[in-house]
């Protein structure tokens, strides 16, 4: 289910607040979170971000496209291996 419009949508205060000063200086440091349920915004946008999945941490490039998804599409926290291979007896 989707979020209100009347509420908009949910950034994290403390990843906000490091964006933000990420802009006013300029900076091209990867911003490192956890806070997977994060909104992108269009201040997001040429940031390098680095999600946490569960384990470790993965880097993500913003670009325009992404605005409007969560962060958490972008780092997933599961790895299929592939199907056992069949076995003739």
């Amino acid at each position: 289910m989707s979020r209100s419009l009347k509420k908009g949508f949910f950034v994290d205060p403390g990843l906000w607040k490091q964006v933000m000063q990420a802009v006013d200086t300029e900076s091209r440091k990867p911003i490192r979170t956890w806070s997977r349920r994060s909104t992108i915004t269009p201040e997001f946008i040429g940031m390098n971000l680095e999600i946490h999945n569960g384990k470790n941490f993965l880097p993500l490039h913003v670009t325009e496209n992404m605005v409007g998804h969560k962060l958490g599409e972008f780092a997933a926290t599961r790895n299929f291996r592939g199907h056992n291979p069949h076995t003739k007896k």
